[in-house]
């Protein structure tokens, strides 16, 4: 009876110890002053979690030993931080962001003469055709550029050919494309995504390049004009979408 019992203690215990989290936390101040940073976003690189500092700089991040975070904040040097015993040990960490120097570029500016005329005014504003086109049975659609017969062509033609889809970089990165899922599940990178529009993110949780981004894109048959002025989010939406498509037709 005793060894039951003491069997069915150490049961219990391991499951509690099997289901604990760890959590790393700190502060992310200014190198240059020692200031606290707030608004500052965290992303675990490995887990796929993210976290936001607060106005006294502290956070608080579910990670691992060996797992790496990646700080980010606009106007400062987004930096890498692989976490370590001591930090999960001994508690909070001091992070230091250093300070980007910007030089603005020229900005050109071009008028439009409105006439005071709705109807009239409304035929000069500048408009992007960039139009999608709903294939059924699959996740969304294709963004085929101008409005023209060539558009919805190259749309089907690219279903055709699984090679279309960039094999090369979903193939080879399965454990990074199923990272996609995950970061659409949680706020903080959601966030995060939706106010950037360098890409730095992406490729740090995807470990792909600009110039590959740009590669699905353009194979997924979204426009210039989305790949130039889509935010990090949106970008990661359409990825995904590419994604979802792409495990469609492999399977198929």
């Amino acid at each position: 009876m005793k060894n039951t019992l003491l069997f069915i203690f150490i049961l219990i215990t391991g499951v509690g110890l099997a289901q604990e989290i760890d959590f790393v936390s700190g502060t992310v101040m200014n190198a240059a002053n020692d200031k606290p940073i707030e608004n500052v976003h965290i992303v675990n690189l490995n887990q796929v979690k993210g976290s936001v500092t607060k106005e006294d700089g502290k956070f608080e991040l579910q990670a691992t030993v060996n797992d790496t975070l990646y700080f980010s904040y606009l106007g400062f040097r987004s930096i890498r931080v692989r976490v370590t015993n001591d930090w999960l040990k001994y508690g909070n960490v001091k992070v230091k962001m250093t300070e980007l120097g910007f030089a603005l570029e020229e900005v050109t500016v071009n008028s439009n003469n409105l006439t005071g005329y709705l109807e009239i005014d409304a035929k000069n504003i500048p408009i992007y055709d960039n139009y999608r086109y709903s294939i059924s049975g699959l996740n969304s659609g294709y963004e085929g550029g101008d409005k023209s017969p060539g558009a919805v062509t190259k749309a089907l033609r690219s279903l055709s050919n699984p090679a279309d889809l960039v094999y090369n970089i979903f193939g080879a990165r399965p454990k990074q494309m199923r990272k996609l899922r995950e970061m659409k599940k949680d706020d903080n990178i959601k966030e995060l995504l939706r106010n950037k529009f360098d890409r730095e993110t992406l490729m740090a949780l995807l470990q792909v390049n600009r110039a590959e981004i740009d590669e699905i894109l353009n194979n997924c048959n979204y426009s210039e004009d989305f790949m130039k002025t889509a935010n990090d989010l949106q970008i990661l939406n359409a990825i995904n979408s590419c994604y979802e498509e792409y495990k469609v037709l492999k399977k198929n």
